[in-house]
């Protein structure tokens, strides 16, 4: 029988995987890691980088040991804020608290953007955790199952949405997601985190980049046009 108890955190390691695929020919840099070291490391260049975008966006997934769903709790997290950084896969499984880790999630200005949360709110509440702006894409934009025309932006992005999420949990078997817990992961482990981390950034940021676009668009057709300056010499409108 498979031992379903958390790895002991006796050694820290930090692994790097360069070019791992995700989707479009887009090549992600991943760090996969226990080390509290390297969590502050990375963490802080999100914190810079965020510090300078309106719209404060990070896509976060959580994996889970293979204990029984009552009792089950988080093995590894990971975020991505696009491909120019690295994504983070940090094994909760394989660490005692981090306090960096724990104020970023508790941070608000952030927006965390996931799939299908509720479950991962549960299993964070177990081993005291919480993410302060936790947004669900999936109950954002779901779009009933149904053959319609695209009549609206959230057929769109449901369409969009409904897509990669089905695709992407074809990715790996049922024997393999009780594995997350035990070290070392493979190398579908690590594509599968870290594309479900990025693609759920991804779509967050196109979904809201949009959405302002259309704020944008509604404001400047409700505003009356302006009036052109008129030449001092009462010929006509100023060159």
């Amino acid at each position: 029988m498979q031992n379903t108890k958390p790895l002991l955190p006796a050694m820290a390691f930090a692994d790097e995987y360069k070019d791992v695929e995700a989707h479009d020919n887009t090549k992600l840099h991943v760090i996969h890691t226990n080390d509290k070291k390297q969590v502050a490391i990375t963490l802080a260049q999100y914190e810079r980088h965020l510090s300078l975008q309106r719209h404060k966006i990070v896509g976060i997934d959580l994996e889970y040991n293979n204990e029984p769903e009552a009792t089950q709790k988080p093995a590894l997290c990971q975020f991505s804020i696009g491909k120019k950084h690295p994504v983070l896969l940090f094994q909760l499984s394989a660490v005692e608290r981090c306090t960096v880790f724990d104020n970023f999630l508790a941070d608000p200005r952030y927006t965390f953007a996931g799939f299908s949360i509720d479950g991962d709110k549960k299993r964070l509440e177990r081993v005291n955790l919480e993410v302060a702006n936790f947004v669900d894409i999936q109950k954002e934009w779901r779009v009933p199952e149904a053959t319609k025309e695209l009549d609206s932006l959230g057929d769109v992005f449901g369409m969009l949405i409904d897509d990669y999420y089905n695709n992407m949990k074809k990715k790996i078997t049922d024997d393999e997601h009780k594995r997350w817990a035990t070290l070392p992961l493979s190398m579908r482990h690590i594509e599968y985190a870290a594309k479900d981390a990025y693609e759920a950034y991804e779509i967050w940021k196109h979904i809201t980049l949009t959405q302002d676009g259309l704020r944008r668009a509604k404001l400047e057709k409700e505003e009356p046009p302006k009036k052109r300056a008129r030449s001092s010499w009462g010929w006509g409108d100023a060159d």
